[in-house]
This record gives C-alpha cells, structure tokens and sequence, in this order.
C-alpha cells in the first residue's frame, strides 16, 4: 500500500513558494504533507495532496516542472521510541530508507504519520504489516 508524492522543482527566490502553493489552492488541492529539500539555487517540494492527477496538471499548467513517486504512509504513536521501532522493523528487513518526513499529527489520538521513501516498496509494505504496523492508503490520507 502506497501513497502517491509530487515533487515539484522550485527556483530558490521569492516568491516562487508563494506561487506553487497559490497554483495548487486555485486548483482546489489540499496539501496534506510537505517537504522541502533546498540548494543555493532550487528546491525541491515534495508533496502528497488529495488529488495527484489534478495537481499535476495545475502545477504543469503555471509553468512548473513536477513528477510523482510512490511512497509509504506509516502511522506512528506519538510517543518516544515509536520511530525507531519503524526503523528497526525496516532495518531488519534489509530496506534502507532514502528519505522521511512528519505528514500531519493527530493529538486527539496520540499519532502522528510519518511518509518514508525507501528503496524497496513492496518488502517494506510487508515487513510493516507484518509487524502490525498501520499503512494508510492514498484515499485515507486525502481525507484526514
């Protein structure tokens, strides 16, 4: 179970933040989880919103350069030790994570959600599960 992650290349200017969210919010896109990763000249945005398609075209459509991965939703318990548990179950499987972020935490339940990208979606898909770990899948996450 994955979800689906944009990743939107922006120029390090001001600005141009300002336009790929405002481009998304005429679109009727919800972000639901962002990332920025930058350089002295770009960043890259990454993002999981409630209609990847839609984004796509709005972000391609203002002159934005965009493209989308699968990754994996966890949820974890906002408690200590609950993400080194993640990782230890990834690590004993041999997955190697490649990057992670917080997407959003839930403090009326105690949980948070952490998108993890990895090298290898289906045996860390199975190794999580078979920990009893809580997956969401991309029409969960557009709702919460």
């Amino acid at each position: 179970m994955t979800v689906k992650q944009l990743s939107v290349f922006v120029e390090n200017r001001p600005g141009r933040l300002s336009a790929v969210t405002e481009a998304l919010a005429s679109a009727g896109i919800n972000i639901r989880a962002v990332s920025i990763a930058d350089t002295k000249d770009f960043g890259i945005m990454r993002i999981i919103v409630n209609d990847t398609e839609k984004a796509i075209a709005a972000l391609k459509e203002n002159g934005f350069i965009a493209s989308a991965a699968n990754v994996i939703a966890v949820i974890a318990d906002d408690k200590p030790g609950s993400m080194a548990s993640i990782m230890k179950i990834l690590y004993n499987a041999n997955i190697s994570v490649e990057y992670m972020y917080a997407a959003f935490l839930n403090r009326d339940k105690g949980t948070a959600c952490l998108i993890l990208r990895v090298d290898n979606n289906e045996n860390a898909v199975e190794a999580l599960k078979d920990a009893d770990c809580t997956l969401i899948s991309e029409k969960e996450l557009s709702e919460i």
